[in-house]
Parts: structure tokens; sequence; C-alpha cells
């Protein structure tokens, strides 16, 4: 996860720094949720990054020697 928020604003805001920086984010690659507490617990916004699972992999069906 690279942030997480339940303050719109501050999520608003990490996001316009995200895209008006020098670091660049593959968005591809990237998950916004935007989960809804209803009257029980405040809405939370995540920003996550996709990591790949070295299981499934192009060498998966290969043995390791």
């Amino acid at each position: 996860m690279i942030f997480e928020t339940q303050d719109e604003s501050e999520w608003h805001a990490h996001l316009r720094h995200l895209r008006a920086g020098p670091e660049r984010i593959d968005w591809a690659k990237t998950r916004i949720d935007i989960l809804c507490g209803r009257l029980m617990q405040a809405t939370t916004y995540r920003l996550s990054l996709f990591v790949p699972d070295p299981a499934c992999g192009p060498n998966r069906d290969q043995p390791d020697h």
C-alpha cells in the first residue's frame, strides 16, 4: 500500500502531489480503492501498487535447476 486516509481532501491533495511530482508512477500498476463506510465507519481512500507474484512468472511450469 502506498497511501491510505479517511480524509477526502487529504486524498485529493496526495494524488495531486503524485501527479505533479518528479517521480513518475506507473498508473497502470496502481489500484485505487474507496471503501465506503456508510453510517458505521468513515470512508477510507486507499492507493496500492500491484506487486507481481513470483509464482506466476514466465518460468512457473519449468522445474528449478
